[in-house]
């Protein structure tokens, strides 16, 4: 082989690599390439600040498909999701994730301590049936990236 076919062999595979690369950067990232990150709330006066930190999340990497987000509550701060006490932003934003694909995880234990079932509180919610804790410990072992702001 000429150096001419050699160097013509070599342009062709690297130009084939570039429009793969290309082509993959330009397609939507699938669930697998997506960040996956939770967020830990128990204080129920940084409720306002984490949901507003998820939103900020959501919009700061371009939508909701961009990123996998869970949300595990526990403690005093579920019951800012009670349906008959939650203020209507927190009302809207958790029915804004929840069609985002966020999950909402409420503790099972602070649901038994609060005398509380899923239908009390609002829409979108599941349980953490063994405790938030171990929610989050499970989601950590899946890649997912703790954040307690």
């Amino acid at each position: 082989m000429n150096r001419r076919n050699i160097l013509w062999s070599a342009a062709s595979a690297l130009g084939a690599a570039f429009a793969a690369a290309r082509a993959k950067a330009t397609t939507e990232p699938t669930p697998a390439d997506r960040l996956k990150v939770v967020y830990h709330l128990s204080d129920a006066e940084k409720v306002n600040f984490v949901l507003g930190n998820i939103q900020n999340h959501i919009d700061g990497v371009g939508g909701p498909e961009h990123v996998t987000i869970a949300l595990v509550i526990h403690g005093p701060a579920l019951k800012a999701f009670h349906r008959t006490r939650a203020n209507p932003d927190v009302s809207k934003r958790v029915g804004d994730f929840s069609k985002d694909g966020v999950e909402l995880a409420a503790c099972g234990n602070t649901m038994k301590a609060q005398n509380i079932t899923l239908k009390d509180l609002l829409p979108g919610f599941v349980s953490a049936e063994k405790g938030g804790v171990v929610r989050l410990a499970e989601l950590q072992s899946q890649g997912y990236l703790y954040l307690r702001p």
